[in-house]
């Protein structure tokens, strides 16, 4: 019996600087070790992804950075989130700014990574993406904890999803600030080693592993404002 060929994770590089493109795909490559990636092709605007988007060539995750002319990486998340929203979206760049980050986030980007990234970076957001979760680097999640600071209630658990217990939203609303599981757990009248079980509960309804990956599908979902 013939073993079938694993098939490769697809990506494209959109980003205006063809220089930057070029040193990426490298770094792509070097990180792929299992040879698991195909780079489909390089586009230098949004505009550009468009045009050499086609169902011959539908990356699986596009690399992009924000900062291009004719349709910057706002306008194309938003665009791709509306004809192409299986499309897994990695922004890769120097924009480090509170209300971008916080943009692309509200527009449910995967991962957040600055341009000055390494083999190991871009090899554990892939990685991490392929396998349908997230990846942000470190000052993105120091914005979001900065946004949330002492701000539990207030924006609260705007939008109610029948999916979650009042129990749920409550943590989640606090998981959300940077008070500490114990102080969560004095908040909610009960003991940390409870906390702990609800917050265990919360990582595997959601798929996450962290505190910050929580923080992040709550702002992304609604659940929590700011």
């Amino acid at each position: 019996m013939m073993l079938t060929e694993k098939r490769k994770i697809k990506l494209a590089v959109v980003d205006d600087h063809n220089l930057f493109r070029k040193g990426l795909i490298k770094l792509i490559m070097l990180a792929d070790t299992e040879e698991k990636y195909e780079v489909l092709f390089e586009a230098e605007s949004g505009s550009d992804l468009k045009n050499k988007l086609s169902a011959a060539a539908m990356p699986d995750i596009v690399l992009m950075d924000i900062d291009m002319p004719d349709m910057d990486g706002y306008q194309s998340v938003e665009w791709l989130n509306r004809y192409h929203p299986d499309i897994a979206i990695l922004i890769i760049s120097m924009f480090e700014s509170e209300e971008g980050v916080l943009r692309m986030l509200r527009l449910g980007i995967k991962g957040y990574l600055s341009k000055d990234i390494e083999v190991e970076d871009i090899n554990r957001a892939l990685e991490a993406i392929s396998n349908k979760g997230l990846f942000y680097a470190d000052f993105v999640s120091g914005i979001i904890a900065q946004q949330m600071q002492g701000k539990p209630s207030a924006g609260g658990t705007a939008v109610i999803k029948p999916a979650f217990s009042e129990t749920e939203l409550t943590l989640i609303s606090l998981v959300c600030t940077e008070l500490t599981y114990v102080e969560i757990a004095e908040r909610m009248h009960v003991s940390p080693k409870t906390v702990d079980g609800y917050r265990d509960a919360l990582f595997r309804k959601l798929g996450v592993k962290s505190r910050v990956g929580l923080a992040m599908y709550a702002v992304q979902q609604g659940i929590v404002r700011f």
